[in-house]
This record gives structure tokens, sequence and C-alpha cells, in this order.
């Protein structure tokens, strides 16, 4: 099989030497590896000139990630396809155990694995929260890590691209798309890569922002929102400004009120759940001080 790895980047300096690496020591398949770049300013352009003929790469002003992304996908014409940002790392044989797993089973269309987050040396601090296959719980949480996946080139065929419109949610938006579609997923139990997590991180660094493209991302899809990501977005709203350690029963106060706009704005009504919670909310903090 001929695996095409299309990397974004852009102003990732300090780290794509290490992602160019992870995917140079990957055997077990044709490999063919693209970088994007969307113009960087600091050093990224001189790491691709030195790495050598192992990629290819181009370097210019784009629309973001999202189109840097569809530009290596059409770029390139692997029968599977990685997807691995410019601040990830593949874990050795990653690729190699991918490919015997679509070899084996030629029914499934995407196939996800295990993941660490990283933190700035690669350590792996804390293990990716990934989860077995599950389409009605990938509406509540995104259970896949987006560098330890791959996909059939038949999905981009018969499903399109990513959406050019999404800057922050572009990945989880395209596993649900296909979910919704029928097609098929599989979790192979096994760590695949590692995924850095660190202040300046796009989605660390715009919960607020994050949280409200999924909420309009999911309305799209679904034509409605689960709680669960309208409380996620309440939370973005009020840790940013209230400190529930310090100020429990305003933090409270306040919570039950975003939860209640956010709810109309998106739903257009509160769910019955929803209700339970917020009185499960105000009990356990009204008396704090």
């Amino acid at each position: 099989m001929r695996v095409s790895v299309v990397t974004p980047s852009y102003n990732q300096g300090q780290f794509i030497q290490r992602t160019l690496e992870s995917v140079a020591s990957q055997g077990g398949a044709d490999i063919d590896h693209v970088v994007f770049d969307g113009g960087s300013t600091d050093d990224t352009v001189e790491v691709l000139k030195r790495f050598g003929p192992g990629i290819k790469w181009t370097s210019e002003k784009d629309k973001g990630q999202t189109d840097a992304v569809n530009k290596g996908i059409r770029a390139t014409d692997g029968e599977i396809i990685g997807w691995l940002n410019s601040d990830d790392v593949y874990y050795p044989d990653a690729i190699a155990s991918v490919v015997r797993f679509f070899e084996a089973n030629p029914d499934v269309d995407v196939v996800y694995g295990m993941a660490d987050h990283i933190d700035l040396v690669d350590y792996a601090f804390e293990p990716y929260p990934t989860e077995p296959w599950n389409f009605e719980r990938l509406k509540d949480t995104c259970f896949i890590c987006q560098p330890a996946l791959f996909f059939r080139r038949r999905v981009v065929e018969r499903h399109g691209l990513l959406d050019e419109r999404l800057n922050y949610c572009m990945d989880y938006e395209y596993w649900l798309r296909l979910g919704k579609a029928g097609v098929r997923f599989a979790y192979l139990e096994k760590k695949l890569a590692g995924s850095r997590l660190y202040a300046e991180n796009k989605t660390l660094g715009a919960r607020l922002k994050v949280h409200g493209e999924i909420n309009d991302m999911q309305k799209r899809l679904f034509g409605v929102v689960p709680d669960r990501w309208i409380w996620n977005y309440a939370h973005a709203v009020i840790d940013e400004r209230i400190d529930r350690k310090v100020y429990p029963r305003w933090f409270a106060i306040r919570m039950i009120m975003v939860m209640l706009k956010a709810a109309r704005r998106w739903n257009g009504r509160i769910s019955p759940e929803m209700i339970v919670g917020l009185r499960d909310l105000w009990r356990r903090f009204r008396n704090r001080a």
C-alpha cells in the first residue's frame, strides 16, 4: 500500500524537525510525505530545505490549516491518507501497524489508534482519552486523536474533503460527517502518535472560539447540540472570568445563566436532562461561601 502523509504547517520551526523525522523513520509501506506550509516567518523553511529529498513541500500563503490539509490530500495519490500536524509525531511502527490492519480488514474505511499528549520536549505526560468506536458517543465527546487516525482515499472520493469554513474542529466535523454517512470506523488498540499540548497550542489558546465553532457545527450536522457541548461552552465562558474555588456560589449562578442562554441559542429549548443537571449544580454550590 502507498501511504500519503499530509502535514499542514505554519511557524512550527521548533517542532517540525521532530515531525519529519517521525515520518521518515516509519516502515511497512511506500510513504509519500508532503508538507504544505502557510508561508512561515520562523525557521520552518530552513528546516524543510535541510531535510532533503524525503519530503515534498511548498511554502506559500494559504487560507489556514484546513486549506493546507485539503491541498495536501489533492496533491497526493496514496491509497491510505494520514494527517500529521507540524507539532505532532508518529510513534515507531505506527504506519506499518495501520497498513497491516487495513490489509486484513478491507471493509474498514477509517482506523484510529491510541495516543498520548506530549509536552514541548516530547514527554508523554498523559494518555489521550481514546475509546472504541461508538457514533452516538462521538457526538458527545471527541475521543479520536487526529494524528492517530488514517483513512482510505475512497473516503475522500465518496464524501469530500474537510470543511474549509472551520478553523478549529475541522477534524471532529469530518469524523462526525463520515460516521453519519455510515463509513466504517475501527479502533486499533496500539499507541500510534503523540499529540502536542501546550499553552500556545491553537486549540488551548482559543477555548471559547473552539467551543462556539463545535456547537455551530453540531447544529448544522444534526439540528441539535448535545447538552455535553453546551456545558463545555459554558465552562469556556466562565472559567476565563470566575475562579470557582474562590467564588463558588457566583460561579454556579453564572454557569446556570450561561447554560440557559446557550441552550436557547443553539437548541431553542432547555432539555429536561439539563434542568436536572442545573438543579444539581445549584445544590452543590448554593451553601458555599
